[in-house]
């Protein structure tokens, strides 16, 4: 578990890659009014759908999200260093098998310990999205893991998300 302070894991379940992309596009959207820097960790590319529904929006910032690489990225400690260099505020967008993503997360665990003091002034939020189909029966114990869930709806509060699904604890 990531013990910085600064760092925030959040959990995102979905159901196809196009859900995947509609459910992140306006919380990015909303991410970069803010000013935070959008990275991506992908098993998968998504880059074709993210091109096709941006083409079929209107939406503010169009050209920023085309510019963030929806291609598949090879997990090391240099995708990781990409990840966190530049803006003070970054969230790092990581998707995959359930595997690729505890890997992914390990790696960036590694970095952040082995680099904490140029990490600790950074505010990181580490978006960790499951294939439902795949995790299904793993819910609870990911919810575990993260302090909040990013849905359709916004980033929610894990409880709000427990109690909207009635998993009982």
């Amino acid at each position: 578990m990531m013990s910085n302070e600064n760092i925030k894991k959040v959990c995102s379940f979905y159901v196809s890659d196009w859900h995947l992309v509609t459910m992140l596009l306006p919380h990015i959207n909303e991410k970069i009014n803010e000013g935070t820097k959008i990275t991506t960790i992908l098993e998968y590319s998504t880059a074709d759908k993210m091109e096709t529904l941006l083409e079929k929006t209107k939406i503010q910032n169009k050209e920023k999200i085309l510019n963030i690489n929806w291609d598949k990225k090879e997990l090391n400690n240099t995708t990781i260093s990409n990840a966190l260099k530049g803006e003070n505020t970054t969230e790092i967008i990581i998707s995959g098998t359930m595997e690729y993503i505890e890997k992914a997360n390990k790696i960036l665990e590694q970095y952040i310990y082995e680099n904490e003091e140029t990490i600790k002034n950074k505010a990181v939020t580490v978006i960790n999205c499951y294939n439902i189909s795949e995790c299904k029966d793993q819910i609870k114990s990911i919810l575990d893991e993260h302090q909040k869930v990013l849905n359709t709806s916004g980033e929610k509060e894990k409880d709000e998300y427990i109690t909207s699904i009635n998993i009982v604890n």
